[in-house]
């Protein structure tokens, strides 16, 4: 009945191995890593999710534009309540 001898390892090896993280936990990163990156994509090629809806990037002259962006007088959305008509 042989016993298996195991070489002591030296005192640098085993201080490397004390601070790497453990395998499972870069596994851990690396799928998610790879789940946000798949998941920009699919993003990116279905682009915007509602009509009307545009990037950020002002391709013409400089973005002079009146709307401000927020709806106070409720044109915009008619039936709905406090829209005046």
């Amino acid at each position: 009945m042989g016993e298996s001898r195991q070489t002591p390892s030296s005192g640098g090896e085993t201080a490397l191995r004390k601070l790497a993280p453990p395998p499972a936990l870069c596994g851990f990163l690396l799928l998610l890593v790879l789940l946000f990156a798949v998941s920009y994509a699919v993003g990116a090629a279905a682009g915007p999710v509602a009509p009307g809806m545009h990037g950020t990037t002002q391709t013409g002259g400089g973005g002079g534009g009146t709307d401000s962006g927020d709806v106070q007088d409720g044109h915009d959305m008619p039936g709905m309540p406090g829209s005046g008509g």
